[in-house]
């Protein structure tokens, strides 16, 4: 059974991971798996995506993906992806986390800081303070970053994607990309201890099982 930490009702406080990477990395395909893997071991797993997650963070999701907030600017698409994880933070992952359960999400605050922040140039003062708005005290207890060539996961995500047309941040050029990988491996190095970085470039059982290793290390499963 894993360890768990007490919350401040005496309750077991639950877990939060979070998976994050560029197109095509794989982190549904993960999600899936780990949440399975720990089911094993008798742990309550809830799974949830960003955009998304909740009634009105949903609401948002097409908004957001499908580039209808492009034109508002870069500050704009920053504010509405804070305003739907508020509402997720609030009516699933603070909740799921209180009441002792793991609650694993596909992309959380380090893609606004990536995706927003490095390459849409929303300046880091904004991007703070809409954390704080938005997320408060939840924070990864660990965030698994997959770690792949955008060339890779472009063509990853163009084969599942097949004839459906490309999202807001998947259509980009492979520059834009790269330089959004090159963020996220720079908020793994600066904060060593939350992150761990997979080589998603790897067959999909391969990440898996590196996956577990890196949850069962840091979390003590």
């Amino acid at each position: 059974m894993p360890e768990t930490e007490k919350a401040g009702d005496g309750r077991r406080r639950g877990r939060f991971l979070t998976f994050e990477g560029g197109e095509g990395a794989g982190k549904s395909t993960q999600v899936a798996r780990l949440a399975d893997r720990l089911r094993q071991y008798g742990v309550t797993v809830v799974t949830t995506r960003e955009p998304g997650g909740s009634p009105g963070a949903e609401a948002l999701r097409h908004v957001l993906l499908s580039g209808a907030a492009e034109t508002l600017g870069p500050d704009a698409e920053a504010i509405l992806f804070a305003a739907a994880r508020a509402d997720h933070v609030d009516r699933l992952i603070r909740p799921a986390v209180a009441a002792g359960q793991w609650v694993i999400c596909d992309r959380f605050i380090d893609s606004t800081r990536v995706y927003q922040g490095v390459t849409g140039a929303v300046p880091p003062r904004l991007i703070a303070a809409l954390e704080a708005v938005s997320v408060g005290e939840i924070l990864p207890d660990l965030t698994l970053l997959l770690d792949i060539p955008a060339a890779e996961g472009l063509g990853r995500a163009s084969a599942r994607r097949g004839m459906l047309t490309a999202d807001r941040f998947e259509k980009d050029g492979i520059d834009l990309h790269e330089r959004r990988r090159d963020g996220f491996l720079a908020l793994a190095r600066a904060e060593p201890n939350r992150f761990a970085v997979i080589d998603a470039a790897q067959d999909v059982e391969t990440v898996a099982e590196a996956v577990w290793y890196a949850v069962r290390k840091r979390l003590r499963v």
